[in-house]
């Protein structure tokens, strides 16, 4: 499966193998449970992230993942992404410290932030 990434002005097509897709599951569920509890999203604790705040904590680690050369939680990141959001085609993420701004693409266009 593939999900674009846009940071500010660069873009990159991620492709997540279907066999990581498959055995990374219990991953996913996990860091849902991990969420479950709350999360610190730049200046605000959301008590109860739903699916579209989850995947953007999601995105926020793919930044890190780039920014550390860490191809392994790139590719679980923007798994988890895909896993999570059915039609999602692309994340524009938000580089100023604040990931509610950052978009979540979806197929035939449509963003969501």
């Amino acid at each position: 499966m593939n999900l674009e990434i846009i940071i500010e002005d660069r873009r990159k097509t991620l492709n997540v193998p279907d066999e990581i897709m498959a055995e990374a599951e219990a991953f996913f569920d996990k860091m849902d449970r991990d969420m479950d509890r709350g999360w610190q999203m730049g200046p605000e604790f959301i008590e109860k992230p739903d699916q579209l705040d989850r995947c953007k904590i999601a995105a926020d680690k793919i930044l890190i993942a780039i920014d550390t050369n860490n191809e392994n939680l790139l590719l679980m990141m923007a798994g988890y992404i895909l896993s999570r959001m059915p039609g999602v085609t692309g994340i524009n993420i938000d580089t100023q410290g604040e990931m509610q701004n950052t978009e979540i693409i979806m197929g035939h266009g449509g963003r969501i932030n």
